[in-house]
């Protein structure tokens, strides 16, 4: 009789019962149950034994390959210690810790899930894909604000943060009480004497960088200029512009804010700048093939200088000055270009039959239609870019 696979616990009992009540031979039972001997006697020294009746794992007791609990454990402290990080980035970082025959990704993201240390859900956002970026550090920083959050104290916290385009390497992260001008430009000042000047700053179209109700140049955009920097304002409501920016707030979201509270802006100051050495020196960084971005970044050659002057014109440029309101005289039309440039000199060139451009030093500002008196573009940009 063949043995169906939901009774053969109980069939096998019952074989070795009739065998025991020896009401028939061994040969006749294990021919009436449809097995060899050689299977018979293996049932019956179980059952002698006292072992199961089920059938047996037929994998090996040690596998060579298996994990040793050591190294799991250590991979699973790890993960205690950064829980926003998943398999890919803790092998990079036990790796460059110095551990070596670390089991594969696969292994370590399946020791995560086996202690429900990896949500279904969490899998799922994590898509990875590639960004455009800059070749070289410093060719473009970001800056911007992460959206507030509240205290324990009652008080709201700007988070102000930046960005190295190209290592992904933060160059602040300062827990701030408002969004003024004054805080951000002592925060960048700082920068630029630390890491140098870069090539470019992308910022949005908000205040303190730009102007969003007329988009006309501000401030910060005439500082930029006399130091030699492009300022570039992405479009607005398009924050995909400053995707980097926007990544690194959703990390720091992850890691750091959904997971603690804190009591004043000293608190959350003090962990900023914990989590920041962390993100720039020991977390591998996905988008740049696991590196951190300490490894790639570089401090600027070209140096904050001691005092910003006005740009200076060779002899015989054709010049005219910006007035007290903002306004620009040219063959006797005004033009509003903007207050930020009052009392500035602005250079003049013919850019085609009908339409002239504005120069401030090495930028152009403005570009204006001299048929129809009217700007055609208020958007900054190098010389060498035209």
């Amino acid at each position: 009789m063949p043995w169906e696979e939901k009774t053969v616990e109980k069939t096998r009992t019952e074989f070795v019962a009739e065998v025991l009540a020896k009401e028939n031979s061994k040969s006749h039972l294990c021919l009436k149950y449809g097995i060899t001997r050689r299977t018979g006697d293996k049932w019956l020294e179980r059952a002698r034994n006292g072992e199961s009746m089920s059938d047996r794992s037929h994998c090996a007791n040690r596998h060579p390959n298996q994990t040793s609990p050591e190294i799991e454990t250590m991979i699973l402290n790890e993960r205690i210690e950064h829980p926003a990080w998943g398999a890919r980035k803790l092998k990079r970082h036990l790796e460059d810790k110095g551990y070596k025959d670390l089991p594969a990704q696969s292994t370590i993201c399946e020791i995560l899930k086996r202690n429900s240390m990896i949500e279904p859900e969490e899998s799922v956002t994590h898509i990875a894909y590639k960004r455009f970026e800059k070749e070289h550090p410093n060719e473009m920083w970001q800056m911007d604000f992460k959206g507030e959050f509240g205290l324990l104290n009652e008080q709201l916290c700007y988070p102000l943060t930046a960005l190295d385009d190209c290592s992904r390497f933060s160059l602040c992260l300062e827990a701030k009480e408002n969004q003024k001008g004054v805080g951000v430009f002592e925060t960048f000042r700082k920068m630029l004497y630390t890491y140098g000047l870069p090539n470019s700053i992308l910022c949005d179209n908000g205040p303190p960088w730009g102007d969003s109700s007329s988009g006309a140049i501000t401030q910060f955009d005439v500082w930029m200029m006399q130091l030699g920097i492009l300022p570039i304002h992405g479009r607005p409501k398009h924050p995909q512009t400053q995707g980097k920016e926007e990544r690194f707030h959703r990390t720091l979201k992850e890691e750091v804010l959904k997971r603690e509270v804190f009591a004043d802006m000293a608190s959350i100051q003090r962990r900023f700048d914990t989590w920041r050495y962390e993100y720039n020196y020991e977390r591998p960084h996905s988008a740049i093939d696991l590196d951190t971005p300490s490894k790639r970044y570089r401090a600027s050659k070209k140096t904050m200088p001691q005092r910003i002057n006005e740009p200076e014109y060779d002899m015989g440029k054709n010049l005219r000055k910006v007035d007290c309101k903002g306004y620009i005289h040219i063959q006797s039309h005004r033009y509003y270009l903007t207050e930020a440039l009052i009392g500035k000199m602005l250079e003049l060139k013919t850019l085609t039959d009908k339409e002239i451009g504005l120069y401030y030093g090495a930028f152009r500002v403005a570009k204006i239609n001299l048929e129809e008196r009217w700007f055609t573009s208020k958007k900054i940009y190098l010389a060498t870019e035209n």
